[in-house]
């Protein structure tokens, strides 16, 4: 690659994303690397054209792939067909307009719900495609598997080597606590809060971790 690193990293003010934005702030970039951390705000990536805006302005030689509609158990319930359509809009747009651009590399970051419900143990990446996901969230968690599905396609066609990562049970600064819609830690790390103040504290299972 010629020139210096422009790496567009989307969902940037996110748990991961700004987890990432502090380690290359606290001095782990390369000289002459450049960072682009973009939010909601940036560009809407649903949107082909907006989708297409941001990455001329930027013109990105490598994407980190982050963007996407979340959230816990109750709010994945409610909106299966909202996150299998938001995510899969967003992932496809990110991922063409990646090789319309000539982007060298992009990595995506995908859950562990993607795994087969009913499964063997220990888990890794061959094993993602062996079953359907958990009935509560199969809107996300497909739409996540299909990021697998494109980047083997423009393997294939295009020669291009887009991959992704399966990260397990993340959280910390910026997360998401609300207990109704965010993931098991923190939601539990909220209720923890809460119970110096009150007398029960209750769980429950959320199958993203």
């Amino acid at each position: 690659m010629d020139g210096p690193m422009r790496v567009l990293v989307t969902g940037g003010s996110g748990l991961v994303g700004r987890a990432i934005e502090r380690v290359v702030k606290e001095g782990e970039a390369r000289e002459g690397e450049e960072w682009i951390f973009l939010s909601s705000k940036d560009a809407n990536l649903m949107s082909p054209e907006e989708t297409r805006s941001v990455f001329q302005k930027h013109r990105p030689t490598h994407v980190i792939h982050l963007a996407a509609m979340v959230g816990g158990l109750y709010k994945n319930m409610r909106q299966n067909l909202d996150f299998w359509r938001n995510n899969v809009f967003v992932n496809d747009n990110v991922l063409q307009t990646a090789h319309e651009f000539g982007v060298v590399k992009v990595v995506s970051c995908l859950s562990t719900c993607i795994f087969p419900d009913k499964t063997t143990y220990p888990i890794d990446e061959t094993m993602i495609h062996n079953g359907p996901p958990h009935e509560s969230n199969f809107g996300y968690a497909y739409a996540k598997r299909m990021i697998d599905v494109h980047n083997r396609s423009c393997f294939e066609k295009y020669g291009r080597r887009y991959t992704a990562v399966i990260p397990t049970n993340v959280f910390g600064p910026h997360d998401n606590f609300n207990i109704e819609d965010g993931h098991v830690l923190p939601g539990l790390i909220h209720k923890t809060y809460l119970a110096k103040s009150e007398t029960r504290l209750t769980f429950w299972k959320d199958p993203d971790h």
